[in-house]
Formats: structure tokens, C-alpha cells, sequence
């Protein structure tokens, strides 16, 4: 898929939904405080960076491996947001160089997820926020077997258990798990579901993993 059709489905009524959806999860489990900063690693056009920058005072980078994904996102950009070539196992960042990390299900798609989420933790300094994808969600059964189909080709498909597992021995706390989109359709019953459906039941498509950094981190 090309950055400009991964943005345009989100300017779909589906995709605007589900986009503000998650975006609103991810900010209510950060919960910026005044001139923080927020790194977001494997930000690809820019969709979420822009979005979450929007509620965040301090700098704002985007990190990615991919510089045609990045040079889309310079073009949509009103200058806000800089960004920035690197890799996610070797971020460009020096220790807790970032009040806010984000990584929104781009480690997914990364082999060595582990290297990923020690070097997030590792530029750090408060709160991190990553997002995964629900191997127990109906949007799985659609769009995640036999090797995914569309955007989700290649995807790794996470459990609640795998989640929470790829922190085992890192020195985190406040470790939470939270889902969004149980119904992926976008329809009016979709919608209407999900204000009701509370987050901390493991069905959701979009898997949030929210912690803290400790001391021995930093």
C-alpha cells in the first residue's frame, strides 16, 4: 500500500471513526501534561503524530524507517511535527529523550519486536503508549488469517497474554492493557457499542499498552 491511499481510508466514514476512535484512547491513556514531548516511532504518513500533536504542548518528532512514508508525511505536515529517518531497534534518541512515546501497530510489523519496545522504553522518560493488533478480535477472523489480506499482510497479531508478556523483565509499572473497536464495521450498532463496551475487556481490535518508565530505565 501507498501513503497516500493508507491516509485516504481514513478520511472514509469508517476509517474517520475508527482513526478518532483509537486516537482518543491513546490520548486518554497518556494524559499529557503542559510542554511535554512525544516521540512517535513508526509513524508512516503521519496520521496519528498529527492527531496526537494537536493535544501535546512540547516537541513533536515521528520516527520511520521508510523515507517515502516520511517525506508524505513533511508534505502534510503544517510544521508542526518533525520527522525524522531511523529505526525502531536503534532509535536515533539519546536516554529519556521524550516525556511521551507512542508507537501505533507498527511494531507489528517489525521481526524483532522485543529490540523495539527496549529501545521505547529506553528513550522514555514518563509514559509509553503502543499499540497492537487483537489476535482475539473479530477484525482478526476478517482480515488476519492465513497471513492477513490488504494493509494487514505480514501483521503479527498479538494476544492480551503476548502483549503484557513483552515487558516480562523490563522495569516498567503501571503496566495496563486496553482494547477499542470490538465491532470493526463502523456501522451506527458499531458505534453505539463501543461507548458502552468497557476497554478493559480483551476483544477490541486495536490492543493499547500503557505504562511507566521506572528509575532503572531512565
Amino acid at each position: 500500500m501507498d501513503p497516500a491511499s493508507y491516509d485516504r481510508w481514513y478520511e472514509t466514514p469508517r476509517g474517520r471513526w475508527i482513526g478518532h476512535r483509537e486516537a482518543t484512547l491513546i490520548l486518554e491513556s497518556l494524559e499529557p501534561r503542559p510542554a511535554e514531548s512525544l516521540l512517535d516511532v513508526g509513524c508512516g504518513t503521519g496520521f496519528f503524530t498529527r492527531a496526537l500533536a494537536a493535544s501535546v504542548d512540547g516537541r513533536v518528532v515521528g520516527v520511520d524507517i521508510n523515507p517515502e512514508w516520511l517525506e508524505y508525511a513533511r508534505r502534510h505536515d503544517e510544521g508542526r511535527v518533525a520527522y525524522t529517518v531511523g529505526d525502531a531497534g536503534a532509535l536515533p534518541y539519546a536516554d529519556a529523550s521524550f516525556d511521551l512515546v507512542t508507537s501505533i501497530t507498527a511494531i507489528c510489523f517489525i521481526p524483532d519486536e522485543a529490540a523495539a519496545v527496549r529501545e521505547i522504553l529506553r528513550v522514555t522518560r514518563r509514559r509509553f503508549a503502543i499499540g497492537l493488533l487483537n489476535r482475539h478480535s473479530l477484525l482478526w477472523w476478517q482480515k488476519g488469517r492465513d497471513g492477513g489480506r490488504g494493509g494487514y499482510r505480514g501483521a503479527h497479531w498479538h494476544t492480551v497474554r503476548e502483549a503484557r508478556s513483552l515487558f516480562l523483565g523490563l522495569s516498567v509499572r503501571n503496566l495496563r492493557v486496553r482494547t477499542a473497536i470490538q465491532l470493526p464495521g463502523g456501522s451506527l450498532l458499531a458505534r453505539s457499542l463501543e461507548r458502552v463496551w468497557p476497554s478493559s475487556f480483551p476483544t477490541g481490535a486495536f490492543l493499547l499498552v500503557t505504562g511507566d518508565v521506572s528509575e532503572r530505565v531512565r
